[in-house]
């Protein structure tokens, strides 16, 4: 398995068991609760899908807050635009060269990829810790995205995907130590 597909499942793991009822629980992520990182996911994900076949997609609304794409059966929709960005992104063709997100602003694929990769998994975090669920990530994702993120940290806060850093001891596990780099605190409760 690839990292963006080992962080693609480790997202739909904790998917398949967000209740309806949780959907109101905030989450690390301050700016959402479960609801609304969830209609976060679904707004952008066609776009990331499209991203790895160089497809441009339309958004579905001018802003993720004019869209609310959690009615019905968000958590199928959900799994299969998982499936979907996960098929797009698998030929090795799709990490050549550049590519955007549906905007006029690219970026090296790899660079792209990686930015997804990070999405996946720290996005799965949150949405484990708010529904009270433990996230398992492998070592060599870990490890990779570790690397990614702080590669590429000071751009990620710049494009607003990142808040300030939030200290977290050097020999922390590395999960934590991501959070960390991505503005959360890994003890949130």
């Amino acid at each position: 398995m690839t990292h963006l597909s080992n962080a693609a499942e480790a997202m739909a793991a904790v998917a398949r068991t967000i209740t309806d009822d949780q959907l109101a629980d905030k989450t690390p992520c301050t700016e959402y609760d479960v609801r609304a990182l969830v209609n976060h996911l679904l707004f952008w994900g066609p776009s990331l899908a499209g991203g790895g076949r160089r497809e441009s997609v339309p958004q579905p609304a001018a802003a993720e807050s004019d869209a609310d794409l959690t009615a019905g059966d968000w958590r199928g929709r959900l799994l299969a635009l998982l499936d979907d960005i996960t098929s797009s992104w698998a030929p090795p063709s799709a990490w050549e060269g550049e590519t955007s997100m549906g905007t006029p602003h690219t970026l090296p694929a790899p660079v792209m990829g990686d930015m997804i990769v990070g999405e996946l998994a720290v996005h799965a975090w949150d949405l484990a810790v708010a529904t009270g669920q433990r996230l398992e990530l492998p070592a060599d994702l870990l490890t990779h995205l570790h690397d990614t993120v702080f590669a590429g940290v000071e751009q990620g806060r710049e494009m607003g995907m990142y808040s300030p850093e939030v200290a977290v001891p050097a020999d922390a596990p590395t999960l934590d130590r991501i959070l960390g780099l991505t503005g959360r605190d890994p003890a949130w409760a």
